[in-house]
């Protein structure tokens, strides 16, 4: 991003209206959540394992079809994890996705950002966006959450222990960490390193779409931005590029998730169906993504200017919603969801 969020997260913090409750776990949104830059990170347990189920089809717009190139090879570990907060709900099952297939989410839909905790979706919602670990909803179009750029927190010692060629290590051989989420961060800056990586994060993928999801949304493609000058922003793409082909072939629609700043043209290159935006009407950056995918783009806001902005911009065209900043669960006396 242009701003430099990280100076300003000290100052909103202070002045939030909504206090987090303390000890909530939450799934993942960059780890736990791509928690916006104003709140600081959530801590997250990892998930176990959901059951494998097959998902129902939503009506939406005719599929996208298309002839992506050989997969990387499969991951030879299963992803860490441990269990997320109120992952309640299963989806039923009727179909799965067709390999080579895919359909980006319906634009201008309701839609609910539960990567936090899965929940019986509110009425009316049609899109939902859950942690990979989770079970899809039923009947609704499913999103699949993936930290795909650094380590999930919680799974520092899994990457140390399986892949600690796959950590980025600066000159002094020290590990990388992201300052501003507390998380070690993936080292794609090499083909092999980066067919190895798309061989592991791939096989969650594959997970994703065998359980009946629909799209994946990796998360921390800008991770290159805080690597402190060790990856760029080429490799970040040559990565996601090799990720988008990976879902494109299990029949998964991939998402851009946040970075404003990437152009239309690496857009194209990766093959990025739609894009997940966190912010972007308190920021003035959702043009920049409705210039490289129309409609097709989803706002998570988490303050209500934000919300009302974006609302007022947007909420003919586009599926915008209203989170707390760490994505709760109802119940929870942070939670807030609201759509327009």
């Amino acid at each position: 991003m242009a701003i430099d969020r990280r100076k300003l997260k000290l100052g909103f913090a202070m002045t939030a209206v909504v206090v987090v409750a303390a000890g909530i776990g939450i799934g993942t949104a960059n780890a736990g959540t791509r928690g916006p830059w104003h709140s600081a990170k959530p801590t997250r347990s990892a998930p176990t394992k959901a059951a494998t189920s097959t998902k129902a089809s939503p009506t939406t717009a005719s599929p996208t079809t298309a002839s992506p190139t050989a997969a990387s090879p499969a991951a030879t570990s299963a992803r860490p994890s441990s269990a997320p907060a109120s992952a309640t709900p299963a989806a039923t099952a009727t179909a799965t996705a067709k390999p080579g297939t895919w359909t980006p989410p319906p634009a201008n839909a309701t839609f609910d950002y539960q990567i936090g905790g899965a929940y019986t979706p509110p009425t009316g919602t049609t899109v939902v966006s859950r942690d990979s670990e989770a079970a899809p909803a039923a009947g609704i179009y499913n999103i699949c959450y993936v930290n795909a750029f650094q380590a999930q927190p919680g799974a520092e010692s899994w990457w140390k222990t399986n892949h600690p060629d796959l950590l980025l290590h600066d000159a002094a051989g020290n590990l990388v960490i992201d300052e501003d989420w507390d998380e070690l961060m993936l080292d794609f800056s090499t083909e092999a390193k980066r067919t190895a990586l798309t061989g592991i994060v791939g096989g969650w993928m594959d997970q994703c779409a065998a359980k009946g999801f629909r799209a994946v949304e990796p998360d921390n493609l800008d991770s290159y931005s805080r690597s402190k000058n060790l990856l760029t922003q080429a490799q970040a793409v040559a990565y996601a590029t090799a990720l988008s082909t990976r879902a494109h072939a299990k029949g998964l629609a991939i998402g851009q998730k946040n970075t404003a700043d990437l152009s239309s043209a690496n857009v194209k290159k990766i093959g990025f169906d739609f894009a997940v935006a966190e912010e972007c009407a308190d920021y003035d950056e959702c043009g920049a993504y409705t210039a490289s995918y129309g409609n097709n783009v989803i706002v998570i806001e988490y303050s209500r200017s934000g919300f009302t902005k974006a609302c007022n911009s947007y909420g003919s065209r586009l599926s915008i919603v209203l989170r707390d900043v760490d994505v709760t669960t109802p119940g929870s006396k942070s939670y807030v969801h609201e759509a327009c």
